[in-house]
């Protein structure tokens, strides 16, 4: 791999850059053109990403500083992306900060058309889907560990690099708690870097949310082989949405050693995110239609209604060369989450003039949660075969209690969406419900060959999972669901190198979900199913031009669904939905002056077998079809320092109901934006400024659990970064 393109920008044929830039732009116009046609409806806003510490050169940052030359590939490690045979994307942590970047959704889904998020602001929890399917955000690895990131939503700001894999990755990452199969999200905490940091940011959101943070990076010892690295957000305020007050307390603690042999790790945070107001979205009674929307800063739940998540943990991980071809290594954090709901739990549109009846609910959970691996990596040759070759097992449990009450009487109101009224605050009372335990284990091993030195390079592997759970009532007093089976998970992965600038992929690999267990009404009710494969077969190129890179892929995932027989009563996993895609992204710089990122995606996921007649053969619900993304930088000629910025997002319709009779129009917004990079007092100064959904576009998007959310309206976002 030439190291070209991680230096500021090589002699290439602009022309040609210049002319996939012209295609991209044109791509995304056709889809905005689509999009305005299916309906008036706006569209999504978007978000950003950065990176820091000591990389090393499978991850020091491409050309352009937006993403990284590669990043962790779970069991394989961290690989360049042009060594790696699937599709990933690692954003920079310097992205984070130039896209003031206020969760992890803003960041993956700001250019890369194979994410979707629905754009609503202030929700429970992140919602974005990969490939089409919806991700848990309590899937996402922390430095490689299941669980330990927050549960509900992830600030950025402790982060070098947020890493993105498509597609399943049960080899790779073993199953994950939540059983996400779209694609896997890894978070890469900071690390103190050579250089003293001490970078104070103060940022600010429209209405009127105001907030700081604080980095602060050092080394000592005489081979500055200890680090301590600290983050400090504190945000509250008003947002763009009427009566929705958003709160941030987080603080983060990264330290390491490292020697010629070993390197040791520690991570510890603490955060706690309150929304007053917060979106839950509304279902439509039979028979209704879609409604207009009504202005995008309208609160349609109770502005009386908060969701509080409070998450801490503890990461510690090690590693050791024990030769000079084998390093083994360890990890071990346990995190804890407390959550607390109270709002609407469903709300309903009766008609077409709007009323909506809402019905209130109040949840909690405690969870517990502990994660480990151990593993050994190494690399030999055989008969003129490279082998490198990685052998891990891994743990992942939690135990969870849930409180609540599904409906608070008294607490129930019709209004309406152009003019939302709310009752009184019912006072928070939450009973114990049920007492969960999870334990997932597992051992996987993969082996990379490489010949003719090393343009052509095989990948094998196989990891055997068990999942064990217990579900136990706390009203009734009863064991509910006692769960233990196994299913292993094979993998299989070709990289050709056409050239030094072309790679040339295919994989099949499998993702992992629990299953379930008949329910009482099915004749089978007690059944116990295995956990449940999903299917990916990808096809890919890769092109590296040194400053500016390309990528396609051409995809299939099939993954089961369960389902009651009408006819028989019979609970089985006979159900599937299959998604056939075709993606092209592109990152980089395409001149000296200009950076691009984006791409266009095209996704028909289709449910193929369902015993619900009206859905058989229709597609998934809340699922865009086409995306289209571009964001762009500008460095003004003559300006030094200055940059302008922009983003577009175009997106098709999606069906909110099973037999496609119902859906939400297509979108585009526009994000436009500026930075200025100076020195005060000979100290780096920054100055960012950026405006989401320029347009003030109102538009539905689907969220989690309801049918239709409204998507964020304009707003303005300020900072400016200060190294003392």
């Amino acid at each position: 791999m030439s190291r070209s393109r991680r230096m500021p920008h090589s002699k290439q044929p602009r022309a040609f850059l210049l002319r996939q830039t012209a295609a991209a732009a044109l791509a995304l116009t056709a889809i905005s053109a689509l999009a305005q046609s299916q309906s008036s409806e706006p569209a999504a806003t978007l978000p950003t990403v950065t990176v820091s510490g000591q990389p090393g050169a499978a991850t020091a940052p491409y050309a352009g500083g937006q993403v990284s030359s590669g990043g962790r590939v779970g069991l394989l490690g961290d690989k360049d992306f042009m060594e790696t045979p699937f599709s990933t994307i690692s954003y920079t942590e310097k992205y984070v900060a130039d896209r003031q970047a206020k969760d992890i959704t803003e960041v993956i889904a700001a250019t890369d058309p194979s994410v979707f998020s629905n754009g609503v602001s202030g929700a429970w929890s992140e919602n974005y889907s990969i490939r089409g399917f919806a991700s848990s955000t309590n899937d996402m690895t922390f430095g490689g560990l299941a669980g330990m990131a927050p549960y509900y939503r992830t600030s950025p700001e402790m982060f070098e690099r947020v890493e993105v894999l498509k597609g399943p990755s049960a080899l790779l990452n073993g199953m994950p708690p939540g059983g996400s199969v779209g694609g896997a999200i890894n978070l890469v905490p900071k690390r103190a870097g050579d250089t003293p940091l001490t970078r104070f940011t103060a940022t600010y959101l429209s209405d009127s949310q105001f907030g700081g943070h604080v980095d602060i990076g050092r080394r000592f010892g005489e081979q500055k082989e200890f680090g301590v690295r600290f983050n400090g957000v504190y945000r509250d305020g008003a947002g763009p949405v009427d009566n929705q007050d958003k709160k941030l307390q987080m603080g983060a603690l990264g330290l390491d050693w490292r020697s010629a042999r070993a390197r040791l790790s520690a991570d510890f945070y603490s955060a706690d995110d309150h929304i007053n107001g917060q979106t839950r979205g509304v279902s439509l009674a039979p028979g209704v239609a879609i409604p207009r929307p009504p202005s995008g800063n309208t609160l349609i739940n109770p502005d009386w209604a908060y969701v509080d998540s409070k998450d801490k943990g503890a990461i510690l991980r090690g590693e050791i060369d024990l030769t000079d071809q084998i390093t083994a290594y360890g990890a071990f954090g346990s995190a804890k989450t407390n959550y607390q709901y109270n709002g609407a739990i469903s709300a309903q549109v009766l008609n077409a003039a709007g009323d909506y009846r809402t019905t209130m609910g109040q949840l909690a959970f405690d969870v517990d949660k502990k994660s480990a691996e151990v593993g050994l990596k190494g690399r030999l040759q055989t008969a003129g075969i490279k082998h490198q070759w990685a052998l891990n097992a891994t743990r992942y449990e939690h135990e969870q209690r849930d409180y609540g009450r599904r409906t608070v009487p008294g607490a129930d109101w019709t209004t309406n969406l152009y003019n939302p009224v709310w009752g009184a605050a019912p006072a928070f009372i939450a009973p114990p419900v049920s007492h969960t335990a999870l334990a997932l284990t597992s051992i996987g091993l993969v082996d990379t060959m490489s010949f003719a030195q090393d343009r052509v390079q095989l990948t094998l592997g196989l990891r055997r999972q068990q999942v064990k759970s217990d579900t136990y009532s706390t009203v009734t007093g009863l064991l509910g669901t006692r769960y233990d089976q196994g299913e292993t998970t094979p993998a299989a992965a070709l990289l050709v190198k056409a050239s030094e600038r072309v790679a040339l992929y295919a994989n099949y690999i499998e993702g992992l979900s629990q299953g379930q267990s008949a329910p009482l009404t099915a004749a089978n009710a007690g059944d116990i199913f295995p956990p449940y494969k999903t299917k990916q077969k990808e096809v890919g190129v890769k092109v590296d031009m040194g400053d500016f890179a390309h990528t396609f892929a051409l995809y299939q995932i099939e993954k089961p669904s369960s389902y009651t027989d009408p006819v028989t009563n019979v609970f089985s996993f006979g159900g599937e939905q299959r998604n056939r895609g075709l993606e092209w992204s592109f990152f980089g710089a395409a001149t000296r002056s200009l950076r691009l990122m984006g791409g266009v995606a095209y996704v028909d996921p289709k449910v193929t077998r369902t015993t619900v007649a009206n859905a058989q053969g229709k597609m998934a619900t809340g699922v865009a079809k086409l995306q289209g993304k571009l964001g762009v930088e500008w460095d003004v000629p003559g300006a030094a320092g200055l940059t302008l910025t922009g983003n577009a997002t175009a997106v098709s319709k999606q069906y909110i109901s099973a037999d496609n009779g119902l859906w939400v129009g297509g979108r585009t917004t526009y994000d436009l934006g500026a930075r200025y990079a100076t020195k005060i007092s000979n100290r780096p100064v920054t100055l960012r400024a950026g405006i989401a959904n320029v347009t003030n576009k109102a538009y539905w998007g689907m969220p989690l659990l309801s049918s239709l959310a409204l998507g964020a309206p304009r707003t303005f976002q300020l900072s400016v970064s200060v190294d003392l």
